[in-house]
């Protein structure tokens, strides 16, 4: 079965460099998994945090789905994200010594089960974004004149 993209954090890849990604499981309650499927998830300024020895997912919006008949969680609730014991003392020793930020990607489904991208990333400076700006405009302009 072919993974299916519910939501991506494309200013991630623009504010941080990605020095390494994983994939973790994520914990849904109710009528969270139909919303994302039907695509409504925002990952916009989310972050994943460690709290004793399990990571949580914090600022993901999920709306409540439209046709649930049960009350749905509060969009914004702290989720936590499954991942294996030693990845997570991993991850909790690479934060707290290095400084790196744990943001996720992209949520996607994969084998019928909800997923996230954690990105083990490093805050970019604000040359570092100016220089990216600069390199994707060249990038246009050549393919426009090669086009041409």
């Amino acid at each position: 079965m072919a993974d299916k993209i519910a939501a991506t954090n494309r200013r991630a890849r623009f504010n941080y460099a990605i020095l390494e990604s994983l994939e973790a499981g994520i914990e849904l309650k109710g009528a969270e998994v139909k919303s994302l499927r039907s695509g409504q998830a925002i990952l916009a300024d989310s972050y994943a945090r460690a709290e004793g020895d399990e990571i949580f997912l914090y600022n993901m919006h999920i709306p409540p789905y439209a046709f649930s008949s049960q009350s749905s969680p509060e969009p914004t609730r702290p989720r936590k994200l499954l991942l294996h014991r030693n990845q997570i003392r991993r991850l909790i020793s690479e934060v707290a010594i290095k400084r790196l930020a744990l943001i996720p990607l992209k949520v996607y489904f994969k084998n019928g089960i909800a997923k996230v991208e954690l990105g083990v990333a490093k805050s970019k400076k604000l040359y570092d974004k100016r220089d990216a700006i600069k390199q994707r405009e060249s990038d246009r302009e050549l393919k426009r004149r090669l086009s041409n």
